[in-house]
Order: structure tokens, then sequence, then C-alpha cells
């Protein structure tokens, strides 16, 4: 169960007035689906699908990592990037 604070910098982090980088958005997703899902379990997206791959090994390289860990390291990042775009 994610906390009220995670969400609001969700909530924040997605309206930023301006888009952060591809690498810092990759960051954002793993920390993201690894706060909220937990370990990485589905099956890597084919050759040609580009985005799903990054995406997919932005949440892979967090297994092991605690959902609680992810969701403290998320609202950091996310405090970073309201800081730097907002």
């Amino acid at each position: 169960m994610v906390s009220a604070e995670f969400e609001e910098k969700a909530s924040t982090v997605s309206n930023l007035s301006k888009r952060p980088n591809d690498d810092e958005l990759l960051k954002l997703y793993g920390l993201y689906k690894q706060a909220t899902i937990g370990d990485n379990n589905t099956t890597k997206p084919g050759t040609f699908d580009f985005k799903g791959k990054y995406k997919w090994q932005a949440w892979e390289d967090l297994k092991g990592t605690s959902q609680e860990e992810a969701e403290k390291k998320y609202i950091e990042f996310a405090s970073e990037l309201i800081e730097k775009y907002n």
C-alpha cells in the first residue's frame, strides 16, 4: 500500500510544466512500478518494441528492491524533478 505522499508526488510529477528527459522518466517509471507492484515478473517485450523494452528494463533493474525502499526513492527522485521542472 503506497502512502499519501507517494500518491501526491506521482500526481504532481505527472503534471510538470516542463517534461523531464527520457532517462529521468524511465527511472521514475521503474521506481513507480517497483513501489506499486514489486518485482517485475512480466515477459520482456519483443525486439521491435523499443519503448516497451526500455520501460521493462528500468523496472527489471530494480528487482529485489523492497516496495517500501522503491517508494522512498520514488518520493526523493520525484521531489528533485518537481524542483527542477516546475
